[in-house]
């Protein structure tokens, strides 16, 4: 197994256990996240406080990934994300509602850390599911 498989295999076991400091044990401590979810993390500590907050809002969120695609130190992999909004969420009260959406998470891995991430996610549908938006689908 290589080192970036490792690391993998390390923060999907963290994610397993919604535990907010050993997922951020995977980054370096400049590291830099980038999601919509929530204002660019920058930092061991406040990539931490940001998977925090996720847990926060969906007490019961689940990541699964596929297998990652690894070319030298660039990992991209694709997910399902999913939770129950139960906290505020980008000024919406906890709806009680359930979502689950595709990701796709894309990192580059320097001395076995993950110095920088970026998280695209299905966020209109997320919004949707959550009531936030109305749609309905194309015929």
């Amino acid at each position: 197994m290589s080192d970036i498989q490792a690391l993998i295999a390390r923060q999907t076991a963290s994610w397993k256990q919604r535990d907010p400091a050993a997922l951020a044990q995977g980054y370096a401590e400049d590291a830099i996240v980038s999601s919509p979810m929530f204002p660019r993390a920058e930092g061991r500590k406040a990539i931490e406080l940001s998977f925090a907050a996720i847990f926060r809002v969906f007490p019961d969120w689940t990541l699964v990934g596929d297998s990652p695609c690894i070319t030298g130190n660039r990992v991209m992999q694709l997910c399902k994300c999913g939770g129950t909004q139960q906290g505020d969420f980008m000024g919406v009260p906890g709806t009680g509602k359930r979502t689950e959406f595709d990701c796709v998470l894309i990192f580059d891995v320097e001395d076995g850390l993950i110095k920088r991430e970026k998280r695209i996610y299905d966020f209109t549908g997320m919004l949707i599911q959550l009531g936030v938006l109305r749609g309905k689908p194309a015929v």
